[in-house]
């Protein structure tokens, strides 16, 4: 399967050379599902770090590929603001869903207050044995010596059972978070999928005022129906931060879970070293995270014109930041593209961003991450791929569909 990928990667690299530079789009989203994006981004790097792109199906934008120009980018929030959309796509004029990751301050800092007590340090020491319980049951109950989808059996249950605790949701139909995520992040530029979203902003309403009419709770809904800066937020916008809450701790966290039995089957080496040393977990997870990128790129628009590096982007217009880039930029890290479990900086890399928007759970996604592993590590000698992924063709989350699996025995 990685000779495959090779194969694949060198034809595309063929292909990236031969299309004049002005021309080169980095947002095609095929590239993205057949995994070949990377050579467009190695040639960006490159030849041209600052780039424009003035024909996509998203309209005209600027490219930022490397690490560090993409820190200064994430971390100047007065010069590139997010209120416009933080996807390189534009926000649905005929149903908007506004929400504060794409919003500036002091908005923006007041609204992720509300939330961030449930990540916090003493939360998460009571979450950990929540979590590892449910890990356990979920890897107790997985065939032996069949073939199974790992994306849908573990990373997709795992999460969305730590979401549904996360809104204090009924647990029983906990499967409705995922699909309405996977439903959001389409765009919503048909009916369908609108009606799909009223029919979860009707769903989460009769939550809101349940949670509303009760004392203060710690779930999500209950802190964003009681908070002084989100309670009295318009349906809209309260659908809005719901959704990216929903996003936010499910896709990102299940394809970093699904990448990692990847990663792991494509450098049997690094799988030889956890298998003997356990404790290499605490660096292998930020690795896992920088290896997968689960969120390729995210998106500024200038405040006003700035001469960047040499180019002059005008007030206004899209800055993409491609997070899958600058994680693989060879300039920062040490043979970038391979998966080292045993780093000397793991936690070197942009997969939460950086500056005001900085991924509120990204401690949490780690734990997830970790604890999962551990109780692998307990269970199965190894876990074997048996097929290619299946990831979706998206050039905002890097997404696994399926990823089929087999175990052949228990410890």
């Amino acid at each position: 399967m990685a000779d495959g990928n090779n194969v694949a990667l060198a034809a595309a690299r063929e292909e990236i050379r031969s299309i004049p530079l002005e021309r080169l789009d980095p947002s095609v989203a095929e590239r993205f599902r057949d995994d070949t994006h990377w050579a467009v981004f190695e040639r960006l790097r490159d030849e041209a770090p600052v780039h424009y792109t003035a024909a996509s199906r998203f309209g005209p934008f600027w490219s930022v590929t490397r690490f560090q120009d993409i820190m200064e980018v994430d971390t100047n929030a007065g010069a590139f603001s997010s209120a416009r959309g933080v996807g390189i796509g534009d926000i649905d004029s005929a149903f908007p869903l506004p929400m504060f990751i794409a919003s500036d301050p002091p908005k923006h800092d007041a609204q992720r207050k509300v939330v961030s007590p449930i990540v916090a340090p003493a939360n998460l020491m009571n979450l950990e044995p929540i979590i590892r319980e449910r890990a356990g049951r979920i890897l107790d109950a997985l065939p032996i010596g069949e073939t199974f989808d790992w994306v849908d059996r573990v990373s997709v249950e795992l999460t969305t059972q730590m979401l549904a605790t996360l809104f204090d949701f009924p647990f029983e139909e906990r499967r409705k978070l995922t699909h309405w995520s996977n439903v959001a992040l389409t765009g919503l530029r048909d009916e369908a999928s609108r009606q799909e979203m009223r029919e979860c902003t009707d769903y989460f309403q009769r939550l809101w005022d349940e949670r509303a009419a009760a004392p203060p709770a710690h779930d999500l809904i209950s802190m964003l129906a009681h908070g002084e800066s989100t309670r009295d937020m318009p349906r809209e916008e309260f659908m809005g931060n719901l959704i990216l809450l929903i996003v936010g701790g499910n896709d990102t966290t299940r394809n970093s879970m699904s990448g990692s039995v990847l990663a792991l089957h494509q450098h049997p080496t690094e799988y030889d070293k956890l298998r003997a040393d356990p404790s290499l977990l605490a660096s292998m997870v930020p690795e896992v995270i920088r290896w997968q990128s689960p969120v390729a790129h995210m998106r500024r628009n200038a405040v006003t014109d700035i001469d960047f590096h040499g180019h002059t982007i005008r007030a206004g217009e899209k800055v993409v930041m491609w997070y899958v880039s600058g994680n693989r930029d060879e300039r920062v890290i040490d043979n970038p593209n391979a998966f080292i479990i045993d780093r000397e900086r793991p936690r070197q890399h942009l997969s939460f961003g950086f500056g005001i928007h900085r991924c509120v759970g990204n401690r949490l996604a780690e734990m997830q991450l970790r604890v999962v592993w551990e109780e692998i590590l307990k269970r199965f000698p190894v876990i074997e791929v048996v097929g290619e992924p299946v990831r979706a063709k998206s050039c905002l989350v890097r997404e696994y569909s399926e990823l089929p699996v087999r175990i052949s025995r228990r410890h």
